[in-house]
């Protein structure tokens, strides 16, 4: 049977486009099955004859936003009591006695929502940290894969890892631990069943041991190694709190950034979440090896821990990408919110000039696909994914407006009328075409009460 090209659409006339790149778009953008084909700039027509179009005028356009670290898990445990107004080690300490008691179908259920909840708030690609194995959740990537397809967004899952439990010094109860052996024999099956190195990947895999002080140096130093041969991508948290470095001086004898380094993961296939407390000599030395950086600003004022140094970071050659963090850290999986949220802490360390809408929504854009090492998502551009998403205007904060684009982050968007991921409708007038999200709700908050009711 004969085939026929995809029909082209012309995306027309929008109130106003964010690009993340200075190109001219404001007429619209047409697409061609998942491709950008062409930018049609202010005042002109498209070159391209046009199949359909589709009146955008009511619409705010940016480019698919993309978060770069959560813990789907943790919708699970939102506003946990015994939990709320901790640091970080004892936040940690009482949550893990929590999720020791995860099931596969509490995981399932917790992706789907934290999946939704992203792509409500313009994400049309996501990046989760799982690093909790307790017994019966062996296969857990496979059950996220599971769920972030049926959701139809891009994925970016990373193999968490945990090997030292309390009997050797660390956080985690030693239930929750894996051994290394089993660790890199799953990471391994992962990226064979999963990992995608086409430039339209839906799913990918990284792997991502959970912190310096939850895995042993011989793990860290293995799973670099496995990334290499398997030219994945590496995670892990580092640099989030004054603690961290505390314990890296005295179990190691040396700071965090030292430490990973002396493990061969200071390189550009790496990226790490939250990278607040560095010296200017370290800031350096990320920079020159290229390593990513996933700026949680909500996850950080919510537990106390700092302000990322974004601006010395990214000066230094680090690409800066947005990212929400787990749920129990920021209680809320909104990317447009979050890049709002960075606009207003980042003010607070480096002014009004240098921290605008524009560069927070580069942070969830392109900044976030070079963290991800993704090349043809995270700006509207010829060859680029069709990925959009499409925030209405028709809301009283926007009643007034003068620059749309700013207002976009400073009046506060919350969620897109609109979702497009592949050249696909994903979300149409605030509701996923495929999903109920009251009976996603009503599964998920009951299986979130039954797992706050194990707490010991």
């Amino acid at each position: 049977m004969a085939s026929f090209p995809a029909p082209t659409v012309w995306l027309k006339h929008p109130a106003a486009i964010f690009t993340a790149n200075n190109a001219d778009a404001q007429n619209g953008v047409v697409i061609q099955g998942t491709t950008i084909i062409e930018l049609v700039p202010s005042g002109q027509q498209p070159k391209i004859k046009v199949d359909q179009y589709i009146d955008c005028s009511p619409y705010i356009i940016t480019p698919g936003l993309i978060n770069t670290h959560h813990h789907f898990y943790q919708t699970l445990t939102r506003c946990v009591p015994g939990a709320l107004n901790q640091p970080l080690f004892p936040w940690l300490k009482f949550l893990y006695q929590v999720w020791k008691n995860l099931t596969p179908e509490m995981l399932h259920s917790a992706t789907q929502l934290a999946g939704l909840e992203l792509m409500l708030s313009g994400a049309t690609t996501v990046a989760d940290h799982h690093y909790v194995f307790p017994k019966g959740l062996e296969n857990g990537i496979d059950i996220q894969v599971n769920a972030i397809q049926a959701l139809g967004c891009r994925a970016t899952l990373t193999r968490g890892s945990m090997s030292l439990g309390e009997s050797k010094g660390g956080l985690p109860p030693d239930s929750v631990i894996q051994t290394e052996d089993v660790i890199l024999a799953d990471s391994q099956r992962l990226i064979d069943s999963y990992h995608d190195t086409s430039d339209d990947a839906m799913i990918q895999i990284a792997l991502a041991p959970c912190s310096p002080f939850s895995v042993s140096k011989e793990l860290m130093e293995a799973t670099a190694r496995l990334a290499e041969k398997n030219e994945v991508k590496t995670h892990t948290h580092l640099a989030e709190t004054e603690d961290e470095n505390s314990f890296c001086l005295r179990e190691y004898g040396m700071r965090p950034l030292d430490y990973l380094e002396s493990c061969g993961w200071l390189n550009e296939r790496s990226w790490l979440a939250h990278g607040i407390h560095f010296t200017s000599s370290e800031i350096e030395r990320l920079g020159k090896a290229k390593v990513g950086i996933a700026h949680c600003p909500s996850s950080n004022m919510l537990l106390a821990s700092g302000i990322c140094p974004t601006v010395e970071l990214e000066r230094a050659g680090c690409n800066i990408g947005l990212a929400v963090d787990g749920s129990a850290s920021n209680d809320c999986s909104n990317m447009i919110q979050e890049a709002r949220q960075s606009l207003l802490q980042q003010r607070l360390r480096y002014g009004a000039e240098q921290i605008t809408a524009q560069r927070v929504l580069s942070y969830a854009t392109t900044g976030s696909a070079a963290v991800l090492g993704r090349k043809n998502i995270g700006q509207i551009q010829v060859g680029f994914q069709a990925d959009f998403a499409f925030f209405s205007t028709n809301e009283l904060r926007f009643s007034g407006v003068g620059d749309l684009i700013a207002a976009l982050v400073t009046c506060g968007a919350h969620q897109v009328d609109k979702l497009m991921v592949a050249g696909k409708w994903l979300i149409e007038d605030q509701q996923h075409t495929q999903f109920i999200q009251s009976e996603l709700m009503q599964q998920h908050q009951a299986l979130a009460n039954s797992l706050q009711a194990k707490v010991n």
